[in-house]
């Protein structure tokens, strides 16, 4: 048998995928290996076309640095091109790097003031922000400028603005988004991100937060140090956690097409003010190569053509609101400058009177100079312009200045944009157009005499009618809302405080009828109705209504409901024990009680009864000065409704004020009057707070039973006093109750109240009287004008009764 020829070795894999040299022996990856040639030759090619792309970019820059030579000079090429090498050689830089200056000279645009930046940081030391240099900058800003604007598509623009100009500020990564007419944004370009993760993030729909939107809605970009500590979403987010980013809108002219997003491997430190324009700059490249569908404009005027112009005039006539069509007027340097009133449809009134053919075709800022103003109406035409989102506002207050002539106007805006252009619909209501409105509002509610009062401004108008009512004269003074009860009877004084707290806190129509006493002794019966008027933030703005003259049907409208309770002997019952009821409240403790002769001591009542009869409750207060010389000063609430609440209530005040003459101090009485609590008949429990105030030494001893603790408002500020220990009257044969001292200054005030002024179905006791005390520590001058305050701003719904008691403490 013959023998066979040996089996070849085979050759062995270059990058050692076989598991290694035989032997265990390691791979060659030397210079001298394989793998070490196919690497130095990959290198080597990618130098070659590095050097290629810019020995490309550096000859256009050259040959446009020659041409601006032969029209400076007025040369030949070939003489233009020996004058530039001449030049360079003479300043010492390479033709290149003179070629760039030459075009910096000739252009005067955003390239040439960066560059100008990092020159003027070169030479003052500052920052290093290009380890280059200043020329090597301005060189690499014009061979990303003139890639961006020979690029084919965005995705170009993208790798050139990377490689030429991002890369030297250490960034790693640029997304150019386009943005969408419905406020979307699209992925135009990128560059440093892979394929899958540009593919992820190819659409954010409207509405979406992300690094991209924020820079939409920031005019100076969104700069963010850190992406992790933001929260945000956006493109390689997995990638760079922590790196930082910087997000500037794009946009010429005035309209933003898109986002420029850079991306930094890591922490961002605050950015210096030449790589703020430098990236302010490659922005508005981004935005030559996003605006692909509007056409150029004309420097310092109007396009004669826009798109879809003829159909948004034919639209604009055929609205029932007063409608302008404007078109953007750009400055010479293609920035937006205003908007020229294009068209004005049929419907449309000037609020100085001025004919629609005087505001056709003027500029915006120039017609009305308050777009400018404090409305920043200007900035939410340049808004919706810029970005396509549309803008509504309801009575937004205007200031106009036509003809030297202050106008006040308040107007109803709808701003949205069409093509190229910006439709706005202004409905104004003017001066005249107000009065009228409440002439008209006047008769339709059939009053004698209509008034309007500007709650922000202070501005009371009325007619003519109306000062007659009140007795006063034309040129006399309106009377504002609050100063009401200061001209109606006192007796009256619950019905007008229940009015403007519906009125004004609560902010619903309201309506009282009172008697008001005039000037001249003449008393009048008048209703007075009133409905408030919100801005377009929810505020209460103006107060309108009318006042009529009912004194000639008043004692109608009494017999009529005098023959209405005979009818109804049920109903004439009821009405009469709960009319029996209020009488004898009111004739234990009046709505206001009588002033208390305490020198350094200022002291005030309100009772406030329920808006419901048959809810009249066992509320009582009483302050009176004992023998001792101290004052006793005590509020309390007794269980229940009507005669049998009413009648215990009497009791218990009756029996305090008999057991104070004793000497005793508050927790006593309050134990003694426990006492009597528990042995009355059905079962009575009542809540208390009693004091006794010693006007010499200025200090208030004090016991609660289970009752809310008093409010001390001192310096501006309002706290209810510590809640010392004391249960409820009448649940145990015998109690002891906790005495506290409070020491009052002077202007302290102390408020004791019962719970039908804060009591509320739908709120905590927490709640309702942290608002107690929001209102407390607004102090009026006067102590009454503070009660009175408290009870129209007082936000309880239960229908109670309310009392309330103040003592101020005032300089002898």
């Amino acid at each position: 048998m013959s023998e066979l020829p040996p089996t070849p070795e085979p050759p062995r894999p270059l990058d050692g995928a076989d598991g290694g040299q035989p032997d265990g022996a390691p791979a060659e990856t030397g210079p001298s290996s394989p793998i070490g040639r196919l690497a130095a030759t990959v290198e080597r090619l990618r130098r070659e076309v590095r050097a290629a792309h810019a020995e490309a970019d550096g000859r256009a820059l050259i040959e446009l640095a020659k041409g601006i030579l032969v029209e400076r000079l007025g040369c030949g090429p070939a003489q233009a091109a020996r004058q530039l090498a001449e030049l360079a050689e003479q300043a010492g830089v390479t033709p290149l790097e003179f070629a760039v200056d030459v075009i910096n000279q000739a252009a005067r645009d955003r390239m040439s003031e960066v560059t100008a930046a990092f020159l003027a940081a070169t030479a003052a030391g500052t920052e290093a922000v290009d380890p280059a240099g200043g020329h090597a900058s301005a060189v690499r800003l014009r061979a990303a400028e003139s890639g961006a604007l020979a690029a084919h598509d965005t995705q170009a623009v993208a790798e050139s603005l990377l490689e030429h100009a991002l890369a030297p500020l250490g960034a790693e990564a640029v997304a150019i988004w386009a943005l969408g007419a419905d406020g979307s944004l699209t992925l135009a370009g990128h560059a440093g991100f892979s394929s899958a993760e540009a593919g992820r993030w190819r659409h954010v729909p409207p509405g979406v937060a992300t690094v991209a939107r924020r820079g939409l809605t920031e005019r100076s970009g969104h700069w963010i140090g850190r992406l992790a500590a933001t929260g945000l979403p956006s493109i390689g987010q997995h990638q760079h956690p922590e790196g930082g980013r910087v997000a500037v809108a794009a946009g010429t002219g005035g309209r933003i097409h898109g986002v420029l997003e850079i991306v930094w491997p890591g922490p961002l430190d605050p950015p210096s003010a030449p790589v703020v324009r430098q990236v302010e700059a490659l922005a508005e490249l981004c935005a030559h190569t996003l605006d692909t569908g509007s056409p150029d404009h004309a420097h310092g005027g109007v396009p004669p053509v826009l798109p879809g112009l003829s159909e948004l005039m034919n639209l604009a006539d055929g609205l029932h609101d007063p409608a302008l069509v404007l078109v953007p007027h750009l400055d010479a340097g293609g920035d937006l400058a205003d908007f020229r009133i294009h068209h004005v449809n049929g419907r449309f009134l000037d609020p100085g009177g001025r004919p629609r053919a005087v505001i056709s075709g003027a500029l915006l800022l120039e017609a009305y100079p308050m777009a400018a103003g404090h409305s920043e109406l200007f900035e939410r035409i340049e808004r919706v312009y810029a970005t396509g989102e549309p803008y509504r506002a309801h009575r937004m207050r205007l200031t106009a200045l036509v003809d030297d002539v202050p106008l006040a106007a308040v107007a109803d805006i709808n701003i949205s944009r069409h093509g190229g252009c910006v439709l706005l619909i202004w409905r104004i209501e003017d001066e005249t157009a107000r009065l009228a409105s409440l002439l008209q509002h006047a008769q339709r509610l059939g009053r004698i005499g209509g008034f309007e009062e500007n709650l922000l401004t202070g501005e009371i108008t009325w007619n003519g009618q109306l000062f007659h009512l009140y007795g006063k004269p034309d040129s006399g003074a309106p009377v504002p809302l609050e100063d009401l009860p200061v001209h109606a009877h006192p007796d009256d004084a619950v019905a007008i405080g229940r009015f403007l707290r519906t009125l004004l806190h609560h902010r619903r129509p309201a309506s009282a009828a009172f008697r008001l006493q005039r000037p001249d002794g003449v008393t009048r019966h008048i209703r007075v109705v009133a409905e408030p008027v919100l801005d377009s933030g929810g505020q209460l703005y103006v107060v309108r209504g009318a006042y009529q003259d009912i004194s000639a049907h008043h004692w109608t409208e009494v017999a009529l409901a005098a023959t209405r309770d005979q009818l109804a002997h049920s109903e004439q019952q009821a009405s009469e024990r709960n009319r029996l009821t209020l009488q004898l409240q009111h004739a234990i403790m009046p709505p206001a009680g009588a002033p208390l002769a305490v020198p350094g001591l200022n002291l005030a009542v309100r009772y406030r009864p329920a808006e419901t009869q048959h809810l009249v409750g066992g509320d009582w207060y009483d302050a009176v000065l004992l023998p001792s010389g101290l004052v006793l000063v005590c509020v309390g609430d007794v269980a229940g409704h009507g005669i049998e609440a009413a009648t215990s209530m009497v009791v218990l005040r009756n029996a305090l004020r008999g057991l104070a003459v004793t000497g005793a101090g508050p927790g006593q009485l309050l134990s003694w009057l426990n006492m009597v609590t528990h042995h009355l008949t059905g079962s009575v429990t009542a809540t208390a707070v009693c004091g006794l105030y010693d006007p010499d030494r200025h200090t208030l001893r004090w016991a609660r039973a289970g009752h809310l603790p008093p409010v001390l408002v001192r310096a501006g500020d309002a706290e209810p006093l510590p809640l010392v220990k004391g249960m409820l009257l009448g649940a145990v044969p015998e109690a002891v109750y906790q005495e506290h001292e409070v020491q009052l200054a002077v202007d302290d005030t102390l408020l004791m109240y019962t719970d039908g002024l804060i009591e509320r179905r739908d709120r905590s006791v927490e709640e309702s009287l942290a608002h107690l005390l929001t209102t407390a520590r607004n102090v009026p001058a006067t102590l009454d004008q503070a009660l009175d305050r408290l009870l129209t701003h007082s936000r309880s719904d239960t229908d109670d009764d309310t009392c309330l008691v103040g003592i101020r403490v005032a300089p002898f």
